[in-house]
C-alpha cells in the first residue's frame, strides 16, 4: 500500500500474521483517504460495526454475490460507504438505542480479539505468544472484558460467546 497508489483495497480480517482490524488502522494512518472495503467470511453481527467504526468504507461478507461486490467497490472507491441493507437496518434501529446494544459491542478492538480466542479455548500464555503481549497485559485485557460484560469466568464467557456466534 505504501509503495503503490491504489484506488480502493479489499481486505479481510482474518489474516495469517496479522489482524485485519490492526492492518484497516495501520492504512487509515498512512493513507486516510484511501478507501477500504472489508470483505470478510465474518458474519455482519461479529464485525461489520467494529470495521466501520475503525475506518473501513465498507463492510461485506464472502457469501455475497459476485455484483454485490461490483456495487460496494465502485460505491467506496466513489467516495461512499456500503453496508448490506440488511446491516442498513440494524443500524438505522439501532441509532440512539444504546439498550440494545450486546455487552461485547462496547468492548475495544484487542479485548474482543482476546475474547473471540479465550472463547476458542486458547489459554492466556498461548494468546499472549500468539498477540506478541507480555501474559499479564493479556490477563488484562481479560479482567476488563469480563468486567465490562458483567462476566465471571472463562465457562460463561465460552457460554456468551457461543450464543452470539463470536467463534468459528
Amino acid at each position: 500500500v505504501r509503495a503503490e497508489t491504489w484506488d480502493v483495497v479489499v481486505l479481510d480480517i482474518s489474516m495469517p500474521d496479522r489482524s485485519g482490524l490492526d492492518i484497516l488502522k495501520q492504512i487509515r494512518s498512512e493513507r486516510p483517504k484511501l478507501p477500504v472495503l472489508v470483505l470478510s467470511m465474518y458474519s455482519e453481527d461479529q464485525y461489520a460495526i467494529r470495521v466501520l467504526k475503525a475506518g473501513a468504507s465498507g463492510y461485506l461478507t464472502k457469501d455475497s454475490a459476485a455484483d454485490e461486490l461490483v456495487k460496494a467497490i465502485r460505491k467506496v472507491v466513489s467516495g461512499g460507504r456500503y453496508v448490506s441493507p440488511l446491516l442498513a437496518e440494524k443500524l438505522a434501529f439501532e441509532i440512539g438505542d444504546d439498550s440494545s446494544r450486546l455487552p461485547h459491542e462496547a468492548l475495544s478492538d484487542r479485548e474482543f480479539q482476546v475474547l473471540r480466542m479465550i472463547a476458542a479455548g486458547k489459554s492466556v500464555k498461548e494468546i499472549a505468544a500468539e498477540l506478541s503481549l507480555s501474559v499479564k497485559t493479556v490477563s488484562t485485557y481479560r479482567a476488563r472484558l469480563l468486567e465490562k460484560m458483567n462476566l465471571g469466568t472463562n465457562a460463561e464467557l465460552i457460554h456468551y460467546a457461543i450464543q452470539n456466534n463470536l467463534i468459528d
